[in-house]
């Protein structure tokens, strides 16, 4: 071999190394490329599927916090009226026990002043009185302490209430204290 052809042969394998690799797709058969695009579509139907499953968890993460959030909030009311109830029960043993001579004096209408927007702060939270005299005894809204005779009550019935009960939408906040009759 000359020298000619020896640099020819050499420009040849030279450019057949440098030349770029044919494209991929060009040498893939259509069954190939519609198998990756079957595939690229179930990943993307995958990936769907997982997106919306997660934003429905966390709608439901959120309704379940709107809800603790609301019975943290009705935890809290409850827990406030219940302190009130013992001073509400003291201002109205204090006024069923006025003497005679204090009924019509004006600091006496002042304590009844307060004592009337205690009750209407329970009437606006929507707390009811339960005081069940002559009532079928309950023992889920009432509490026995005593039993006693009656002639006016039938057995089982309560004859006397020893301190009021609240309830506020069918919770009983405190039972009534209550006598029985035998």
């Amino acid at each position: 071999m000359s020298q000619e052809e020896t640099t020819q042969v050499a420009a040849e394998e030279t450019n057949e190394a440098a030349a770029p690799e044919a494209n991929p797709t060009e040498t893939t058969s259509p069954l190939v490329a519609v198998e990756e695009l079957a595939a690229a579509r179930k990943e993307a139907q995958e990936f769907k599927e997982g997106w919306l499953r997660e934003r429905a968890d966390f709608n439901n993460y959120k309704k379940r916090m709107e809800n603790t959030m609301k019975d943290m909030r009705e935890n809290a009311a409850i827990e406030a009226l219940l302190t009130l109830l013992p001073i509400i029960d003291d201002f109205e043993r204090a006024m069923a026990n006025v003497p005679d001579e204090m009924t019509d004096h004006p600091w006496m209408s002042g304590v009844g002043g307060i004592h009337r927007k205690f009750q209407k702060i329970l009437e606006d939270k929507g707390v009811v009185v339960i005081d069940p005299v002559g009532e079928l005894f309950d023992p889920t809204r009432h509490e026995a302490v005593a039993m006693a005779d009656s002639d006016e009550v039938e057995s089982g019935h309560v004859v006397e209430t020893l301190q009021k009960g609240y309830a506020r939408a069918e919770r009983v906040l405190r039972p009534a204290i209550v006598k029985v009759a035998n």
